[in-house]
């Protein structure tokens, strides 16, 4: 007697995938705007299908279990074969729009080519890009301006969007030689940059003098104000550029910040698969300059 051939659900091995990049059922809801207690069920309907436990969920740490870990490189193959063949196939691909946030200076060293292999993949989603700090992309995506942003954050855990990376933070100036100025001169963004707020916290504490000598929205302004000479400014260390100075000594060290990306409630569709290919891309980490 044949055996039944039993076809796998990709909704489901793609519920698998976005657990285990997320670590959390929690958070993998809100990238593919369900509930949690719905990704929950779909990940036991993959098991009750495949007849072996993918997840442990015994301890304080959920962890991938033997035919778990077997399986995540196979289903990963599987949800982008998937996404392929529908962005290939014009009449299948999906339709919306996607309107995504970023601060400025990862919108634009890290997102370009993410981006844009986005749109030529999905030609019938629309993307729009907004760029803007962190405290003000949280408040459009709360007013339902936007779908999905990269942040700027504190490290909170879970409760405000999934990690992607974390970043070192490292003092820059053209020349050493800018330690020797008191008050220091400092070259920041306006607030509520997250990492103007490190560096006047870090400096205070430290008891150093400064006085701010450059203060622009502009990542193009506050290099070029860096490049004159003009003091000393705050950057993460995948972006400093070779033609600045790395100052190592002589400055208080800055604590990491982290990247997170957050979805607004209920995001699915073009949104859920924008926040998959963003994670997937930036899942290691930026490269530098």
């Amino acid at each position: 007697m044949t055996q039944r051939l039993v076809n796998l659900d990709i909704d489901l091995l793609r519920a698998f995938v976005t657990v285990v990049d997320t670590g959390s059922f929690t958070r993998a809801a809100s990238l593919l705007g369900r509930s949690q207690p719905a990704v929950s069920l779909q990940l036991r309907r993959l098991e009750d299908q495949l007849r072996s436990p993918l997840l442990d969920r015994t301890g304080r740490q959920m962890t991938v279990t033997t035919e778990g870990a077997t399986l995540l490189p196979q289903a990963r193959r599987l949800v982008r074969l998937n996404d392929e063949i529908l962005s290939t196939l014009g009449d299948g691909d999906l339709e919306g729009e996607v309107r995504f946030g970023a601060p400025e200076d990862i919108a634009t060293i890290h997102l370009p080519a993410i981006l844009g292999a986005f749109a030529r993949n999905h030609p019938r989603i629309k993307l729009s890009v907004v760029c803007d700090y962190t405290a003000n992309l949280l408040d459009q995506l709360s007013r339902g301006l936007i779908d999905l942003a990269l942040i700027k954050r504190e490290p909170v855990g879970p409760e405000l969007g999934v990690k992607v990376w974390s970043e070192p933070l490292v003092w820059l100036a053209l020349d050493p030689s800018v330690l020797e100025t008191s008050p220091l001169p400092l070259i920041v963004a306006p607030a509520p940059d997250i990492y103007r707020k490190r560096a006047l916290a870090a400096l205070s504490d430290a008891g150093i003098g400064f006085r701010l000598s450059f203060t622009s929205p502009s990542l193009a302004g506050q290099m070029a104000a860096l490049r004159a000479g003009l003091g000393v400014g705050v950057l993460p260390a995948a972006m400093a550029p070779r033609d600045l100075t790395v100052l190592r000594s002589g400055l208080p060290d800055l604590a990491d910040s982290e990247i997170a990306l957050v979805s607004a409630r209920g995001a699915g569709g073009p949104t859920a698969l924008l926040a998959q290919e963003v994670l997937r891309a930036l899942e290691r980490g930026p490269s530098g300059p």
